[in-house]
């Protein structure tokens, strides 16, 4: 049976973090907090939104995916970024004009395939990047991006790091940080009744990031980390890793990584510790319905993945992204770059200008400023044009921002496999996002 959960109180999540953020208050408390250099960072923007409007047309650029090892997750962030500019010119565009739209590859962080993407886009006066899927890539581009003026906003990046790292007020993202995806995995494991977990992440931000959080929820609530393991992503084998963590007795095990799990389950499965004898977690990076079609049948049933997702049922945007794109096989960010592209673009409007540092600071009016609610791209053109003020409601649902750029508030889908190449939502967590 399906089960929706909103997160209000913390007795397995980790007091301290979730207290802090279930409170209206918070706002006031966190906004007095912000450092010296943030609050220079918003003053500039602000600043320089007074300037004379230097582009009327929006030009978009993509850095999704197309390759490396997020590359499943590509198809779904492209077609909901094209989806979305198909409605939005259709309803007359960004400012009278079409919006002019470059496609780019992220790759991974084995290549340069990010910057050469970025050094293309920028040549060519990209207002705003869409991307990058990977946090670890993010992190490799996200200087060159906000240093020339350029909006950098990702439907995927969820490394607690990116919270406040100095980003001139122009890095977005409308996925949760990791902080609350890691206390889902650890109440999920808990309310099936684990005691005993061993944590393995890949070694880079997002693996690290999430793990963190996984680890210190679990034991606060009671849990016992047999075992906490970073590995090499590109290591030819991970049968040490395994050994290791066997020898640590687990009930359960979360695998935190990208494509490379595929070898790791491999591994767990030769060692016995595979998703047929301890109970799998697995989270966004590797929750897939293409990754595991090669195990023999019945491999993964019962596995539990964890993935960001919306606060309102996301099946009917779903069956239009695959009309849209009928070669789909995987939604997951699908929904976050449709409403990544629809707030760009409703910033830009709002403005009266399609700089990035205008959009900038008018992203978090148009996202939730207390103004009138509206859900297509048409009807909230409509009331700006009016002169009413609006708070986009998209079809993962509010994307109100914090004062960092983050998504306020984030949902946790948690799904079961029931084949290799089928998983279902069980239930979701809807939380005001803890602060790193």
């Amino acid at each position: 049976m399906k089960r929706t959960m909103v997160l209000k109180t913390v007795a397995v999540l980790g007091a301290a973090s979730l207290a802090l953020a279930a409170c209206s208050s918070d706002s006031e408390d966190t906004t007095a907090s912000a450092t010296a250099e943030e609050t220079s960072a918003e003053a500039t923007v602000e600043e320089e939104a007074t300037d004379e409007c230097t582009s009327t047309s929006l030009v978009l650029g993509t850095m999704l995916p197309a390759t490396g090892d997020l590359a499943f997750l590509g198809p779904p962030e492209f077609a909901g970024v094209e989806l979305a500019l198909e409605e939005i010119d259709a309803a007359g565009g960004v400012l009278g004009s079409p919006v002019t739209y470059i496609e780019g590859d992220s790759g991974d962080t084995t290549t340069d395939i990010a910057s050469q993407t970025v050094d293309s886009q920028l040549a060519q006066g990209v207002n705003a990047i869409i991307g990058a899927a990977s946090s670890g890539v993010s992190l490799t581009v996200i200087d060159k991006i906000t240093s020339n003026g350029v909006v950098q906003f990702s439907p995927a990046n969820t490394a607690p790091v990116l919270t406040t790292y100095p980003d001139n007020g122009l890095y977005f993202r409308n996925s949760p940080s990791d902080v609350l995806q890691g206390a889902v995995i650890a109440q999920s494991a808990v309310d099936a009744g684990i005691t005993k977990l061993a944590v393995v992440a890949r070694q880079d931000p997002y693996g690290e990031g999430l793990a963190a959080a996984t680890v210190k929820n679990f034991v606060e609530a009671g849990g016992t980390l047999t075992k906490e393991l970073l590995y090499d992503p590109a290591a030819p084998s991970f049968e040490a890793e395994v050994a290791e963590i066997k020898a640590s007795g687990p009930e359960a095990v979360a695998v935190i990584g990208f494509e490379e799990t595929v070898k790791f389950v491999q591994e767990m499965i030769k060692q016995g510790v595979g998703p047929g004898d301890l109970q799998l977690y697995l989270v966004d990076g590797n929750l897939s319905t293409t990754a595991f079609a090669d195990f023999p049948a019945g491999t993964m049933d019962g596995t539990v993945g964890t993935v960001p997702s919306g606060s309102v049922d996301l099946t009917t945007f779903n069956e239009r992204l695959l009309a849209f794109d009928p070669a789909l096989t995987d939604f997951s960010y699908g929904p976050q770059s449709y409403d990544a592209t629809m707030v760009i673009a409703l910033a830009a409007h709002k403005a009266g200008c399609a700089d990035g540092v205008k959009i900038a600071a008018a992203l978090p009016e148009v996202a939730g400023n207390g103004g009138e609610k509206c859900t297509t791209y048409a009807d909230c053109v409509a009331l700006l044009d009016a002169g009413t003020e609006i708070d986009y409601e998209g079809v993962t649902g509010g994307v109100d921002f914090n004062e960092y750029g983050d998504l306020l508030e984030g949902t946790i889908s948690i799904n079961e496999y029931s084949s290799n190449t089928e998983f279902a939502e069980i239930g979701s967590v809807t939380a005001v996002v803890p602060l790193p």
